[in-house]
């Protein structure tokens, strides 16, 4: 619970990711794993977001959470990243579970 409080409430100012939520200032995360970049419908992504082609998946998640602005330079979003590797993995593995 404390970890919940301390990554996930921080994601969900920007983030939803239940099938149905409205995108926020970030999109919906709701099928994420297995999406490419930039792919979300009705969602304004940067250039730099829909040309990076990648897939999401838990190894890219856990580079792109590292430092978000360096893996896709020009994306608008604003948060800096997680630095350590426990904490990138709590989060990908609620991403894995909340986004399906």
């Amino acid at each position: 619970k404390q970890w919940y409080q301390r990554r996930v409430r921080g994601c969900d100012q920007c983030h939803t990711v239940e099938a149905a939520r409205k995108h926020k200032t970030g999109p919906n995360l709701n099928g994420l794993i297995g999406r490419k970049t930039g792919q979300m419908a009705g969602f304004q992504y940067t250039k730099a977001n829909i040309d990076k082609g990648i897939t999401w998946s838990p190894e890219t998640l856990d580079v792109y959470l590292t430092n978000p602005k360096k893996y896709i330079p020009g994306t608008k979003m604003v948060f800096a990243g997680l630095k350590k590797k426990k904490d990138r993995n709590d989060l990908i593995a609620y991403l894995v579970k909340s986004t399906k």
